[in-house]
C-alpha cells in the first residue's frame, strides 16, 4: 500500500493461526453446502473441499467461481481446470485472427484466474504462437500490464487493454 494511504488506515493482520486453518475451512465447507443445496445445485463435496483449499482463506474468490459455475446446474471437476494448453491456444488463434470480441469473451471466462497465472501462460507459450521477432515487443507488454494489474479498478479492462496491444503489434506465427 502506498504510505501515504497506509497511514490513515488501520493496520490489520490476517495471519490465521494453523490451529484455526481446518476450522475455518470446515466452517466455510459446510456453509457452502448449505447454499448450493438451498439452490438445488448438484456438486461434488470432493470438488468444493478442493476449491476451498486451494483458494483459502480468500472465500470471496471461493464463492465468484462457484456462482459462475453453477450456472450449469451443478459443480463438478471442471471448476478446477486451470489455464490449459488448449486454452491459451483458442487464445492465441482468436489473436491472429484478431477477433476482438471472442478474444473479449475469453478473457471474461478467464478472469477468475489469478492475473498473474494469466499474464505468465502467455508468457510461456510465446515460442509456440508468436513470430520471434515479435516477442521483445510482447514480453515488454506483459511486463508492463502486469505491474498496471496490481493498481487497476477494472482487471478486465487492464487484460484487454494488454491483449489488444499484442493483437495490434504481433507477428502470429
Amino acid at each position: 500500500i502506498i504510505p501515504a494511504l497506509q497511514s490513515r488506515c488501520s493496520v490489520i493482520d490476517f495471519v490465521i493461526p494453523k490451529a484455526e486453518n481446518v476450522k475455518l475451512a470446515e466452517q466455510f465447507f459446510n456453509r457452502v453446502m448449505v447454499i448450493l443445496n438451498d439452490n438445488d445445485i448438484k456438486f461434488s463435496k470432493k470438488v468444493v473441499a478442493e476449491l476451498i483449499s486451494s483458494h483459502f482463506p480468500d472465500w470471496r474468490k471461493v464463492l465468484n467461481n462457484l456462482q459462475r459455475y453453477s450456472l450449469s446446474g451443478e459443480i463438478d471437476a471442471g471448476i478446477l481446470v486451470n489455464l490449459g494448453d488448449k486454452n491459451i491456444k483458442d487464445l492465441m488463434g482468436m489473436m491472429k485472427n484478431k477477433e476482438f470480441t471472442n478474444v473479449r469473451k475469453w478473457v471474461v471466462d478467464n478472469l477468475d484466474n489469478d492475473s498473474d497465472k494469466l499474464f505468465r501462460a502467455i508468457y510461456d507459450n510465446l515460442y509456440d504462437y508468436i513470430d520471434p521477432s515479435s516477442i521483445p515487443h510482447v514480453v515488454v507488454a506483459l511486463g508492463e500490464y502486469q505491474y498496471k494489474a496490481a493498481f487497476v479498478a477494472d482487471l478486465e479492462i487492464n487484460m484487454m487493454a494488454c491483449l489488444t496491444e499484442i493483437m495490434g503489434r504481433t507477428k502470429f506465427r
